[in-house]
């Protein structure tokens, strides 16, 4: 056997540490603080993923956390809106800073570096990717949580951010429909692949809640995310539901007003999964 160089590309022998699983996972930047990190996940697009990650955030920054919000959706970018942001992210010679917003919550987007927040971003997977990745090693984050708003489905960019990122737990988002059994395997067969906790699931637009009576209203039948979080030996963390006063307060960047408190017991498990209760 010829001398080791440590260049597994130009190596044809099959040595202990060439069989060796090497972990992908990234440091953070140096100047950076981050605590806990959860990546919230879906098996597909349209259940409110990113209004579930304000709002956890949202929550989590009124009980006196630092809070920032990594948004992943790099297609979809929409964080930003959700919070009223519109400025650019800044750098210095340290790396990239967050945007902060009304109430100091983080925030990192690709939103935040286009010149126009409206174009289209038009990358391959890989280079989407690549930003992502980014935004964890170059962004000096001082947070207890960092949450990361993935992309739906389990493409190029989840699988970048599971494998680059040092995910403490991940939160499953889904939808009252008959669809949502199989929605919530894919995500959970995703997470037990890479090895990730799952801390549970969040079933969102489970009902509309009559104005005059106060009738819950199951516009989509009855949920089947209950059955399907205890198929996989989960905990169902809340339901959420359509409420058009949270879709006008996102519409006009007021998020952090919302008031209700639907997500306070999934807050409750952030905190226990995180040992601070």
């Amino acid at each position: 056997m010829s001398e080791c160089t440590h260049d597994c590309s130009t190596c044809g022998e099959s040595c202990g540490e060439r069989t060796q699983p090497q972990s992908l996972l990234r440091e953070h930047n140096p100047a950076a603080r981050v605590g806990k990190v959860f990546g919230v996940v879906s098996g597909k697009g349209g259940v409110g993923k990113s209004m579930v990650t304000s709002q956890l955030a949202v929550f989590m920054r009124r009980r006196g956390c630092k809070v920032g919000i990594l948004d992943a959706d790099v297609t979809g970018p929409s964080i930003p809106k959700a919070f009223g942001v519109h400025q650019r992210a800044m750098a210095d010679e340290r790396g990239m800073l967050p945007v902060e917003t009304s109430s100091g919550i983080q925030l990192m987007s690709v939103n935040l570096l286009l010149d126009d927040e409206t174009d289209p971003v038009l990358w391959r997977g890989p280079v989407i990717g690549g930003v992502v990745t980014q935004f964890w090693t170059d962004v000096i984050w001082d947070v207890d949580y960092l949450f990361v708003d993935m992309p739906p489905g389990t493409g190029d960019v989840a699988l970048s951010v599971f494998q680059s990122l040092p995910l403490d737990g991940v939160v499953i988002v889904a939808s009252p429909q008959e669809l949502v059994s199989m929605v919530v395997e894919k995500a959970v067969k995703m997470a037990e692949m890479m090895n990730i906790p799952i801390v549970g699931v969040i079933e969102n637009m489970s009902y509309l809640l009559c104005p005059d009576c106060g009738k819950e209203i199951p516009l989509f039948g009855a949920g089947k995310t209950q059955a399907a979080a205890d198929a996989h030996h989960i905990p169902l963390l809340a339901r959420m539901p359509i409420d058009p006063a949270l879709a006008q307060l996102t519409d006009q960047g007021r998020i952090e007003d919302l008031t209700e408190e639907w997500l306070s017991g999934a807050a409750d498990i952030l905190e226990k999964f995180s040992g601070k209760s």
